[in-house]
């Protein structure tokens, strides 16, 4: 059964669906998103120069390792501000630095100025000094999708691979094919398939095609990437997203982890902080990537607990 202060994730959604259909103001949204997450103590943030993005550096934080991190919201909104927050109790978990991007928008810019947009941030890295094998991608919804485009995207310019990637509340088919669709219709707050498929319109524009490996990996080639570890609420109507994602990687002989949360919603991780699943979620993504960017494992709080 969710916790009292996970329902906070799924009032957030019912909101969103409740007011889908007026006009947004994105700063204000993204601020309507942001208050979800607590403030994590001990990390700093930066602005950077050369990049719209933001750093966060916990204190004591490797500095040579890095999480390239890539906000969800349909292509449509969302931004630094809105995840920062979420993202930086992710590295403070990991004692490890990370880089917060914004990319470009549609309807004014449509793909594939967000995974152009993803790689020329993961290539900034690289020309700052950290190595692939120093770097993992994470994202939540369509930033989860974009952690996995961004490096076939960066394998066709030639550029080295990272060492691995967390997408968690991945969406991945913008066809909506997903049989969770349907099993989880009354159970997912927000996301519907008309919805999906709607923004999908906005995202590719007129001549855009779902199936193109830089929208959709599950028609990509996903063999050479590293590991890649998945999380997923289970009534989400993303679900099958999820399985179809971990299938084509492992396919692929991708090692692949797959954690579904009984009874959470799209991206429940955006409550670290005050809801205790988020806070599981936070530190088993820790844990996991400490290891596959070279540093010491660290202790689950509760090791034996599943999803």
């Amino acid at each position: 059964m969710a916790s009292k202060e996970s329902e906070a994730v799924k009032a957030h959604w019912a909101a969103a669906r409740a007011g889908s259909q007026s006009p947004v103001d994105q700063e204000a949204a993204d601020h309507g998103w942001a208050v979800l997450t607590t403030e994590p103590r001990g990390v700093d943030y930066l602005s950077v120069d050369e990049l719209p993005a933001v750093w966060v550096v916990p204190h004591g934080a490797a500095s040579d390792r890095v999480l390239l991190c890539l906000h969800g919201g349909g292509f449509v909104g969302g931004s630094m501000y809105s995840h920062r927050k979420m993202f930086g109790h992710l590295a403070k978990a990991a004692g490890v630095r990370a880089l917060v991007v914004d990319y470009r928008l549609a309807p004014a810019h449509t793909h594939p100025a967000p995974v152009d947009d993803a790689t020329a941030a993961y290539q900034w890295l690289l020309d700052q000094g950290f190595a692939a094998e120093r770097i993992a991608i994470t994202g939540d919804s369509v930033g989860g999708g974009l952690a996995i485009t961004t490096q076939l995207r960066a394998r066709e310019r030639g550029l080295p691979l990272p060492a691995a990637t967390m997408p968690f509340s991945p969406a991945v088919d913008f066809e909506a094919t997903g049989t969770s669709y349907d099993t989880n219709r009354d159970r997912d707050a927000f996301f519907h398939r008309d919805l999906v498929r709607g923004l999908a319109g906005v995202f590719l524009g007129p001549d855009g095609d779902p199936r193109d490996p830089l929208v959709n990996p599950l028609y990509g080639d996903l063999t050479g990437l590293g590991p890649i570890y998945i999380q997923v609420g289970g009534d989400e109507v993303l679900l099958d997203d999820a399985h179809q994602l971990a299938a084509a990687a492992e396919k692929a002989g991708v090692e692949v982890r797959l954690d579904v949360f009984p009874d959470m919603q799209h991206t429940f991780q955006m409550a670290a902080g005050r809801a205790p699943e988020a806070d599981d979620a936070i530190e088993r993504m820790a844990a996991w990537v400490r290891p596959h960017l070279g540093l010491p494992d660290i202790e689950l709080t509760d090791p034996g607990l599943t999803h």
